[in-house]
């Protein structure tokens, strides 16, 4: 059975995060939504339905992905936003053919042994002869679902994915890990004398060439990607996942950091979705409550009403490639859009759009063709290049948005 990984309309509600990506790709535990999905649900062909906004750049990162491409033969269609659960998974694995589950409007699985030349999950329920089940909480509404859920997933992709509990790894004297049994090292991570490792409350993973520096302390449920670096002194709490290459200190809690993004001094960021290539300048801070203790709303995409969290704790959501300056405060529920480049004394705060430059209060369009220089020379520090599809994509992002302030 073939499994085709989808993305609905729901992708508007998680940008910034997904102008530039596909949705499967967001992160929550230790592992993006689509590994997650694809290791579990099947061990045949995998096919991505993605956006066409970004179909150009994901034809271009991963030429060997099938890419909006449905063969004929048994197909379990997943929407890539589905949260993690027995029964749920239980009751995607045992449907039948021309059988759904829903939640609302959205279609959540459906599997089918139809020719399909093209796929529109909206329409798939129209369809006649399709039986339909209703289930609750099973898809990510927001990214505030995901760093809600973060602590839960890694712990579950620690026992499902990581769950060598005999893994023996060897530490620099001075170093301290507490419950080594809930603890992951991959290969090449690297302890520094005074590093505290806490997994009393959950597990902690490091994967490999992590650098942990000293006196950096990891409380779990936590999760360090690739190649990152935890700097000194710095006090990563519970929930947090960073993916690879990222460098960050001060202090972290229950946020998901994508990846090759650096927030490398004194500083709290709390209960906060970052995307790639962030960068928060020393002693920035963010409000992840509120002092009226009321729940989160946060900005909506495409003229829609804000979006209630159902929270009383959510910081902020930041997109690719923006740029926060020395001692930037950061007001509870802030969406930054994608890159911007802000700096000054102003509080940010509500939603910043995308390409914006300056103070809070001053904001001007940050030209594209100075956005595109930063960027090439950014991706350039990590030996990566700025692809023509990329130059495309953001180009659009431009239009799109900030013509039409």
């Amino acid at each position: 059975m073939k499994l085709l990984l989808f993305e609905d309309k729901l992708r508007e509600n998680f940008f910034p995060l997904t102008l530039t990506r596909f949705t499967g790709d967001l992160r929550c535990g230790a592992l993006k939504l689509r590994q997650r999905l694809e290791a579990l649900l099947t061990d045949d062909e995998v096919s991505f339905l993605i956006d066409s906004s970004i179909e150009d750049l994901y034809s271009e990162r991963h030429p060997d992905w099938q890419i909006n491409l449905i063969k004929p033969g048994d197909k379990l269609f997943v929407n890539c936003l589905l949260k993690y659960s027995p029964t749920l998974f239980d009751k995607i694995q045992t449907l039948d053919h021309e059988q759904a589950l829903v939640q609302g409007n959205a279609l959540v699985a459906y599997r089918s042994n139809k020719d399909h030349g093209s796929f529109d999950p909206d329409s798939v329920l129209k369809q006649f002869g399709i039986s339909t089940e209703n289930v609750d909480d099973a898809l990510y509404k927001h990214p505030a679902d995901l760093v809600h859920d973060n602590g839960r997933m890694i712990t579950y992709d620690f026992d499902n994915f990581f769950s060598d509990k005999d893994n023996s790894f060897e530490t620099e004297p001075g170093a301290t890990i507490l419950n080594p049994y809930n603890v992951w090292l991959g290969e090449g991570v690297e302890l520094k004398p005074g590093v505290v490792i806490d997994a009393s409350d959950g597990p902690v993973i490091i994967d490999n060439d992590a650098l942990l520096m000293h006196n950096s302390v990891v409380i779990g449920p936590a999760y360090i990607g690739k190649n990152s670096i935890i700097k000194v002194a710095a006090k990563i709490y519970e929930n947090c996942s960073i993916g690879p290459v990222c460098k960050v200190g001060g202090e972290l809690e229950a946020c998901i950091i994508q990846a090759y993004t650096n927030k490398q001094h004194d500083g709290f960021l709390g209960h906060s979705y970052l995307g790639e290539w962030v960068n928060l300048g020393a002693d920035t801070n963010n409000s992840d409550l509120k002092n009226t203790y009321k729940n989160v709303v946060m900005h909506s995409y495409n003229d829609r009403p804000p979006f209630d969290t159902n929270t009383m704790f959510m910081g902020c959501i930041i997109g690719d490639h923006t740029k926060l300056g020395i001692n930037s405060t950061i007001n509870t529920g802030c969406v930054v859009g994608t890159g911007s480049n802000l700096w000054g004394r102003d509080l940010i705060s509500g939603y910043i759009p995308e390409f914006s430059w300056g103070e809070a209060s001053l904001l001007q369009p940050y030209r594209i063709d100075a956005f595109l220089s930063t960027a090439q020379l950014v991706k350039q520090r990590r030996q990566l290049k700025l692809s023509n599809k990329e130059r495309s994509l953001y180009t659009s992002i431009y239009h799109r948005y900030q013509e039409n302030q």
